[in-house]
């Protein structure tokens, strides 16, 4: 079980300090993604929040923690041995954690975080984020997750979401999990908004088919 220490209010909203960003090991094909992810940087230092990322220095994570760090914000990076050459491990982090797999790696990078929020990526990015998603929604913890949506990257994800609830397999509550925003303001705005929810996901015997 992962701890619930996290759970604290500030002003009745969710009080964020740091915030664990999936995001690409490529630049991918669009300059918008670089852009997202230096705005999400600056909107992080801004307020003050420390980053939590996969440690390396190349794509997406390379551009978003060297803007963090420009910017005089704390970065904390979580890599796996076997991927510190592959990768490229950043040198220059707050602090970069190596560690022995890639479940320890999710982990610890929960561990760290009030907060999730995906930039565009891969396999790898969508793998991580809906892993916290599911930890939620199992009741493991009650942090948020939101999707930066940089020029409508995540629709396709986002109408798959609703798809699953018009067929009755994910609930609406339970979709009420994912935030998204086209812009880092306005989804760094819904996280400290969010109001954390007590959610049941075992299906009772009276709602099987």
């Amino acid at each position: 079980m992962l701890a619930a220490s996290f759970l604290r209010a500030l002003g009745g909203n969710y009080y964020v300090k740091s915030v664990c960003v999936f995001c690409g090991s490529s630049m991918g094909k669009s300059p918008a993604y670089k852009l997202a992810a230096q705005q999400l940087s600056a909107a992080l230092a801004q307020r003050g929040l420390t980053l939590v990322y996969g440690g390396g220095n190349v794509g997406l994570m390379g551009a978003l923690a060297d803007a963090v760090l420009a910017a005089g914000s704390q970065v904390v990076g979580v890599i796996p041995e076997f991927l510190v050459a592959k990768e490229l491990a950043h040198p220059g982090l707050t602090k970069l954690h190596i560690v022995n797999s890639m479940h320890e790696r999710k982990a610890l990078m929960a561990q760290l975080s009030d907060a999730f929020i995906a930039l565009p990526g891969g396999y790898g990015t969508l793998e991580e984020f809906c892993e916290v998603l599911t930890w939620s929604q199992l009741g493991l913890h009650q942090k948020p997750h939101g999707l930066l949506n940089v020029e409508g990257y995540y629709e396709p994800l986002l109408r798959f979401f609703d798809q699953a609830v018009t067929e009755q397999l994910v609930k609406p509550i339970h979709r009420s999990l994912v935030l998204s925003a086209a812009s880092p303001e306005a989804l760094l705005n819904q996280l400290a908004n969010y109001q954390p929810q007590n959610i049941d996901k075992w299906i009772k015997q009276d709602e099987q088919s």
